[in-house]
């Protein structure tokens, strides 16, 4: 049982990183297990309300590959990956849609009002948001229906924070002709994120943050310059699965992000660990 005593410790001690991002936007990119794992989810939510009631103007952009997976093996649908890109024919894309847009995002709007906060969701379509073209790879290789960003219309996102609710978004895009596209979830949340000037940009994944031996949970490399990154690429200190992830973070901080995060989202209550205390809880770049 905690005490009044630290529970007032508690709350002093957030106060002035209360103060610092009270008005700010913070970006957050969820997935990964915690959006999996029900009890973590419900911690997300409540974090991300808590946030939003201290005045933090928080953006959720979600993905939700497993939930895509489940749904084409119903289908008998197969899943097939280039490079580590979902590869999109017709019939994957209109799945992303329905899953992403239809179900993903309406059960995290619902979770939201279930814990008192006022959310909307959203998606890349809506107002040509996400603006993408069809993405090809270095060595020309096809990924069908998946996009690249070009151009981010921040109207629909500012629209609901000047009315004091939560935008959700599910990251689906479309190009001028109405095309819908698969985008990488972290991608879109580092452009968003860049396009509204973000405090912070995190990125929740399920890893403790950017690792020195990665595998070594202990060797977390708590904060990262990214003039710094090639010379980590370069050491095969960032490698694999990390690299998009942490050029996702280099970008946003290029484009104007103050800073960005990568957290481990199997840690309940990661994002308030993160913003609310000085020591956070994963990797920061500036």
């Amino acid at each position: 049982m905690i005490s009044n005593e630290i529970r007032a410790r508690v709350l002093n001690d957030a106060l002035p990183y209360i103060q610092r991002y009270n008005n700010k936007v913070v970006v957050v990119k969820y997935g990964g297990n915690a959006m999996t794992n029900e009890t973590l989810k419900q911690a997300v939510m409540s974090d991300i309300v808590l946030l939003h009631l201290v005045g933090i103007k928080v953006v959720l952009v979600h993905g939700g590959g497993p939930e895509i997976n489940d749904m084409l093996g119903r289908l008998g649908i197969e899943s097939k990956f280039i490079n580590g890109l979902r590869y999109t024919d017709a019939a994957t894309v209109d799945v992303v849609k329905m899953v992403l847009a239809g179900k993903v995002n309406k059960d995290l709007v619902t979770l939201l009002a279930q814990n008192n906060g006022n959310a909307v969701g959203l998606c890349g379509i809506d107002e040509q948001m996400l603006l993408a073209e069809r993405e090809v790879g270095e060595n020309g290789e096809d990924y069908g229906y998946v996009g690249h960003i070009t151009k981010v219309n921040t109207k629909p996102i500012t629209d609901a924070i000047a009315n004091d609710v939560i935008p959700v978004i599910a990251t689906v895009a479309c190009d001028e002709k109405g095309q819908t596209y698969n985008v990488n979830a972290d991608t879109a949340a580092a452009r968003i994120a860049a396009e509204l000037k973000a405090e912070n940009l995190i990125l929740m994944t399920d890893i403790a943050g950017l690792l020195r031996d990665k595998d070594d949970p202990s060797t977390l490399i708590p904060f990262v310059n990214v003039s710094e990154v090639p010379f980590l690429k370069r050491k095969g200190i960032i490698s694999g699965g990390m690299i998009p992830k942490i050029d996702c973070c280099v970008e946003a901080v290029r484009r104007g992000v103050k800073k960005t995060a990568i957290i481990d989202g199997r840690v309940p209550h990661s994002i308030l660990i993160e913003i609310l205390s000085s020591e956070g809880i994963g990797t920061q770049f500036k």
